[in-house]
């Protein structure tokens, strides 16, 4: 691990340790440590990060568990290439950049995931159903949403799919900013966070 970056074994990497590219979504900090706890990750787990955009959390999926199989799907040819710089910035080897649009692409990969994550996509809808296709048994599905239609429609998806144990959280985060001479309090966009449980049988 880079000491200069992130020495520590505790997740929540601050934002600005991370390369970034102007447009291309990047899960917060406050944001990314509730999606990891509601992935509840294995020692090995095998993670899907659907639409993993900078790469922030198989960056700290790769750092928790260096054990683990993490493979980020991204459909930008210059996004996937961000997510394998920060996973150089962090030494971070055990994820596989994927380049491709979902679900398609997803048929390509060799194994069977135990955690998916759907961060993004075209249609959102479609992915979840795939991958909850190729999802382990007793395996979880998170997603995560910034609009009412995106939590309607992977709220509606894991009720069909007859997920178990769904929860809903919505973060709620303000920060501390300095504006000219003065410090205020300006609040980090709301998400959405879904998960569910795949049955066993």
């Amino acid at each position: 691990m880079t000491d200069s970056f992130w020495p520590y074994r505790t997740p929540g990497i601050p934002d600005d340790r991370f390369e970034q590219l102007p447009g291309i979504p990047m899960s917060k900090c406050e944001v990314r440590l509730l999606v990891l706890g509601h992935l509840r990750l294995r020692a090995n787990s095998r993670l899907w990060d659907i639409g993993a955009g900078t790469g922030t959390i198989p960056v700290e999926t790769g750092l928790l568990c260096p054990e683990a199989e993490i493979w980020a799907i991204e459909r930008d040819d210059e996004v996937a290439d961000l997510i394998r710089k920060n996973c150089r910035r962090f030494d971070v080897r055990n994820v596989q950049v994927v380049l491709g649009s979902a679900p398609e692409c997803l048929a390509d990969l060799p194994a069977a995931p135990d955690r998916i994550l759907v961060e993004g996509g075209r249609d959102m809808g479609a992915i979840l159903h795939y991958g909850w296709q190729r999802l382990q048994p007793g395996g979880r599905a998170i997603a995560t949403a910034t609009t009412l239609e995106g939590l309607y429609r992977i709220s509606e998806g894991l009720a069909q799919l007859g997920a178990r144990h769904v929860e809903v959280a919505q973060s709620a985060v303000n920060r501390l900013e300095t504006r000219g001479n003065r410090q205020v309090f300006a609040a980090v966009n709301p998400t959405f966070i879904l998960s569910g449980e795949k049955p066993t049988a």
